[in-house]
């Protein structure tokens, strides 16, 4: 859980099926290691193949895409080397005025009472660096001892008497941390502290705020899913946090803002946990869909903080700096609009050597030049590890790019692909290991490259930049290097680029579902369309085609009951050629308005990475049931069940199986009897509810 504290003076955080129809080229590895300069020979290598698939889209590149933290209390907030910096690193979006100081924080007198303010930290010299630097600001109105009328002027001042064009507008910072359930770091003057008065209060600074400028967006806190207080429910409360947020907000809000600290006693223990970001975001989304519902479609998902926390140290160093692109990428993969690092300085902090470079527990990109005991920090503004890892991005993609479907064979070589809008595909990987380094085997879908060397950019040990590298690589492949970034891009062959001729189409929405069936619609892409595809994600970089249209809208049938979907839309011209995928959609199946039976699953308190729920089955039918059995899925890869009662439950990897309780097992017919069971569960990162239950086989009515 973050918290603040002073440290010479300055705060800071502590570190808390069909295939899809496409061109297949599939080369063999050949080359060999890229070296840095002066290294002896490469260590051992180990294989991996890494599949793109070009035809898969993961979301379009925004103009915020990549953003950082500035904070009041840093007197180098606004140094001309920062803009400089920042631009070279492609930063969209920079936020302020810095944390959990948001909320103790005036605009108007540019004060924090019981905070240190630096000099030369002011709104106006704020917009400064962020005019110099290109971005636009992300700016935390102040919740925990503001009003709505201090929002509403700052709203008025930023965008109507400067004419800054300040879009996005955060209400408070981590409120969920006001001490409402139990630890409390943030600053929260509300006699109040829940989250339904936290809702409440959203709608009146959404109306202050969008009375001065409607062209601002709104965003409300949420917590991550599977982090504290994720789960935990307050007596009187409808659900937890995000729960009882949303069901006041849904509809009024532009976006929602989560932060993301994963733990852990190490940094690779870190990169480990940036397998979980694509469940928690799904879940995010997942509870905007059930209570926003169509509206979901227009509220976007802001990971405004994020870094690592393994306490105190290991921030600096070259592993975070894999983190930070690994990390980034993932959420802007997963339906992130901004993600923003925590921070642009900090202050030093635990010293530690970290694969043999000094570690100065600093959770900053750039140096403070501050001191731990006898141990300093570098000059001022000198970039660290997670810095580059920021910069390496520019390599593999700029606003309006599409980010595409990607693979490896190998858990300590992550992925990352993106076709540029000239058709070149940039591919980045990512070797966790410290040891080895990793030959890749690299194969396409949808893409085939053109003859020649690729582009080759690296930062890896020995770099003091983002590095162009020359030999040892050829488009089937490459060998990288212990712990280190690579982008390799690649031009297409001729004439085999998406169809110039139609448009990308609109990002899909959903108009309707059942339990079996879903309607899409979307946006026509541009030029001539003799039919739209739409196809489905599925595991890895494989995908399915779902259903086709001559216009611009589809129904899917003969889905499963209570189902998960990843889609895309692409167009087709008259000559076969497929458009670029749009913007995918993420959508669930219900499951039978009408059925023989009903089950409820509930919730009933939670603690971040566990919980206890409650399960109700009625027999709806015209006989009664004596012993009965219940199946069901998790959705997630992390959860389990750890103890149960009322009934006898076994697992086998993500499938539950529950039977009646010895000589209890009756349900009486037409909802005559209901059984109830309970159990404690295990969740490791999101813990979303399972989407369908089966009575006997026979598949459920339910909630």
């Amino acid at each position: 859980m973050p918290s603040l504290h002073t440290t010479s003076g300055r705060p800071r955080r502590l570190a808390r099926t069909a295939a899809v129809a496409a061109v297949l080229a599939v080369l063999p590895f050949a080359g060999p290691a890229l070296a840095a300069d002066g290294a002896g020979t490469a260590p051992p290598a180990a294989d991996a193949t890494v599949t793109v698939n070009a035809r898969s889209g993961l979301g379009t590149i925004g103009d915020a895409a990549r953003g950082v933290n500035a904070a009041i209390w840093d007197s180098h907030m606004n140094d001309p080397e920062v803009a400089t910096l920042m631009q070279s690193a492609g930063v969209g979006a920079m936020r302020y005025p810095g944390g959990s100081y948001s909320d103790i924080y005036h605009w108007k007198d540019h004060t924090a009472p019981g905070g240190y303010v630096a000099p030369g930290t002011g709104f106006d010299d704020f917009m400064g660096t962020v005019k110099a630097t290109g971005a636009q600001p992300v700016i935390i109105a102040n919740y925990g001892s503001g009003t709505p009328e201090e929002a509403a002027d700052w709203v008025r001042y930023a965008n109507v008497t400067k004419k800054y064009g300040a879009k996005y507008w955060e209400i408070g910072n981590e409120i969920y941390g006001n001490g409402y359930y139990g630890s409390g770091w943030e600053t929260d003057n509300h006699a109040d502290k829940s989250p339904a008065e936290y809702g409440r209060q959203v709608l009146a600074y959404a109306a202050a705020m969008k009375a001065v400028d409607p062209t601002v967006k709104i965003g409300a806190v949420l917590t991550m899913p599977g982090n504290w207080p994720d789960g935990v429910i307050n007596g009187g409360d409808i659900g937890d946090w995000n729960h009882t947020v949303l069901s006041i907000v849904a509809h009024h809000v532009d976006f929602v803002s989560v932060h993301w600290y994963p733990s852990g006693g190490s940094a690779d223990d870190a990169l480990t946990k940036v397998a979980q970001l694509p469940g928690e975001l799904r879940e995010v989304r997942s509870q905007l869909n059930q209570y926003a519902g169509a509206d979901s479609a227009h509220i976007g998902i802001a990971m405004t903080e994020v870094n690592t926390n393994t306490g105190g140290a290991l921030l600096t160093g070259r592993p975070n700096g894999l983190f930070t692109a690994d990390a980034m990428m993932t959420a802007l993969e997963n339906g992130v609009f901004t993600v923003d690092w925590w921070d642009t300085h900090n202050g030093a902090g635990d010293i530690r050597t970290v694969d043999g470079e000094t570690d100065y527990g600093d959770m900053g990109m750039l140096s403070s030049e501050t001191c731990t005991g006898t141990v300093c920090e570098p000059a001022a503004n000198t970039p660290f590890h997670p810095y580059y890892g920021l910069k390496m991005l520019t390599a593999l993609g700029a606003t309006g790019d599409t980010m595409v479907a990607s693979a490896s064979s190998d858990r300590q070589v992550s992925v990352h692909a993106v076709q540029r809008a000239n058709g070149d595909l940039s591919v980045l990987l990512v070797n966790k290991d410290p040891n080895a380094a990793h030959s890749v085997d690299l194969r396409y879908n949808g893409f085939t490259p053109a003859a020649g060397a690729p582009q080759v950019q690296r930062y890896g040990r020995g770099d003091s930049d983002i590095t162009t590298v020359s030999g040892g690589a050829t488009a089937s492949g490459l060998t990288v290097e212990p712990y280190s970034l690579t982008t390799v891009t690649l031009h297409p062959k001729s004439g085999t680029t998406p169809s110039a001729v139609t448009g990308t189409p609109g990002a899909p929405t959903l108009t309707a579902v059942t339990d079996t069936t879903a309607t899409l619609s979307w946006a026509a892409g541009g030029g001539p369309v003799t039919r739209y595809q739409v196809y489905e994600q599925l595991s890895g970089v494989n995908a399915q085609l779902l259903g086709e249209s001559s216009g611009t809208s589809v129904t899917l049938r003969n889905l499963p009951p209570g189902s998960t979907h990843t889609v895309n839309v692409l167009a087709m011209d008259s000559a076969g050629r497929l458009s670029r995928p749009s913007d995918p959609l993420l959508l669930t199946t219900g499951t039978p308005q009408h059925s023989s039976c009903a089950v409820t699953y509930h919730v009933d308190s939670g603690w971040g990475n566990g919980f206890v729920a409650t399960v109700n089955v009625t027999n709806l039918a015209d006989t009664a049931i004596n012993g009965w059995s219940l199946d069901f899925d998790w959705p997630s890869a992390g959860q389990s069940i750890d103890s149960s009662w009322n009934a006898t439950v076994t697992a086998s990897g993500s499938h539950v199986h529950v039977t009646s309780p010895a000589g209890n097992g009756v349900l009486a017919a037409n909802g005559g009897s209901t059984a109830s069971f309970g159990f404690v569960g295990i969740n490791d990162g999101a813990n979303p509810s399972p989407t369908v239950f089966r009575l006997n086989g026979a598949v459920c009515s339910g909630s």
